[in-house]
């Protein structure tokens, strides 16, 4: 009997360690805000369909949506014309690889504005982003302004 016991808490442990699929960890996470399709709530919380998968064209907006995950943001940002005052929390504590997972979801809710999809997330490039140390929510805006200034935001 114990060794049964003993067999059924090592699968279910197993179970539970098993990573969800990237649009349940994106509904779990982010759809509340974001919505289930990325169109975002005008005037609350901006849009992800298709200005994520923009950002990810480039390294350095790869790394920005790499950073907002684990940082979080807050402050004003202006997005598609608008002006949103919020907080995202930072997402730091869930893996690299549901990180790269929910990034990777984000980025195939609709195509860039132009040119190529961008590549998959890779828990490699978030663990490399990571490993730069925490920035803390209230550094964002700089980030954010800088890949403006590049003229990388869309």
């Amino acid at each position: 009997m114990r060794r049964l016991i003993g067999i059924v808490a090592v699968l279910a442990a197993g179970a539970g360690a098993q990573a969800a699929a990237p649009d349940v960890l994106f509904a779990q996470r982010c759809a509340m805000c974001h919505q289930a399709n990325g169109a975002g709530l005008p005037g609350q919380f901006p849009r992800l369909a298709g200005r994520a998968a923009t950002l990810a064209q480039s390294p350095p907006g790869r790394r920005y949506l790499a950073l907002v995950m684990l940082n979080g943001i807050s402050g004003t940002i202006a997005a598609d014309g608008q002006t949103y005052a919020g907080l995202m929390p930072s997402l730091a504590a869930l893996p690299d690889t549901d990180l790269a997972a929910v990034l990777t979801h984000a980025v195939r809710l609709a195509p860039p504005a132009k040119g190529p999809k961008p590549a998959p997330f890779t828990p490699a490039e978030i663990a490399a982003v990571r490993k730069e140390g925490p920035l803390g929510m209230a550094r964002m805006p700089a980030e954010r302004k800088a890949l403006a200034g590049a003229g990388l935001l869309p």
